[in-house]
């Protein structure tokens, strides 16, 4: 029994026979040997050996592997990075373009009213057009602007030329601006002349009783086209007229005999 559990000694050589293929009934025999250990093997095997990884090249590897990892996450980082920025950019550009759009919608809505109003102003300049070139001025009277004036002939008080106009289906005029100012002066041919303006309103102030100027068509005396010596009116039996230079000048009396140009 102490033979069964005896090292076994690799130094031996093994012979063993083998029956040969065949109905000869011959057989073979061969003799192999054992080896002592383990390493012999490994030395009767030199190309096993020289399969074996040297350790320097195996951390040439792994640092290499270390550097591809690195790069690759670098790789991922920045993807992710331009892809927030693009996003990020894309996103303002996209409410940019949607403000864009609303401005232009409001533009469109703006030049769209516009156009409205441009037709309607041109329809109503075709019709002012027509009504001026429409209008003719009875005999005697001269047209300026969309007014016709008759200049009179004879001379009479402020109340009197008035009621002449209104007999003619005017009224004193009403002068507007410096144009028609102009106008007047040469169709009077630089003489005096009454206007339709005439003391009214009375009001108090630190100087006493005073009454306001007014034109005969109800408005007040706002603007004066050249300079004038009108002033405050403190008697209201007061009228206004125009004298050979232009200026509006204040009458101490209606009842004053004066030239007169009625306008409608």
């Amino acid at each position: 029994m102490s033979d069964i559990y005896a090292k076994p000694d690799l130094s031996k050589k093994v012979i063993f026979t083998r029956k040969l293929q065949g109905d000869n009934g011959q057989w073979e025999e061969r003799e192999v040997d054992i080896y002592e250990s383990a390493d012999a093997v490994g030395e009767d095997h030199p190309d096993h050996r020289s399969q074996q990884v040297d350790p320097a090249q195996r951390r040439t590897y792994r640092a290499a592997a270390l550097c591809l990892g690195v790069l690759c996450i670098l790789m991922i980082t920045a993807i992710i990075a331009l892809s927030i920025h693009f996003t990020l950019e894309k996103e303002e550009l996209r409410t940019r373009n949607e403000h864009l759009n609303k401005n232009y919608s409001q533009l469109l809505d703006k030049v769209a009213d516009l156009s409205v109003n441009n037709s309607e102003l041109q329809d109503e300049v075709k019709q002012l057009k027509v009504k001026i070139e429409g209008k003719v001025c009875p005999g005697g009277w001269k047209r300026f602007g969309c007014s016709c004036y008759f200049k009179s002939n004879e001379r009479k008080s402020w109340y009197d030329s008035r009621y002449d106009c209104q007999q003619r289906g005017a009224d004193l005029v009403v002068i507007n601006n410096k144009e028609e100012q102009k106008f007047l002066i040469e169709l009077n041919e630089h003489g005096e002349f009454w206007i339709g303006l005439k003391a009214s309103k009375r009001t108090w102030t630190s100087s006493g009783w005073v009454n306001e100027w007014e034109w005969v068509d109800g408005s007040p005396l706002t603007e004066m086209f050249q300079e004038s010596g009108l002033p405050l009116v403190t008697n209201h039996n007061t009228a206004a007229y125009s004298n050979q230079h232009g200026q509006w000048t204040q009458s101490m009396d209606y009842y004053y005999y004066k030239n007169w140009i009625c306008e409608k």
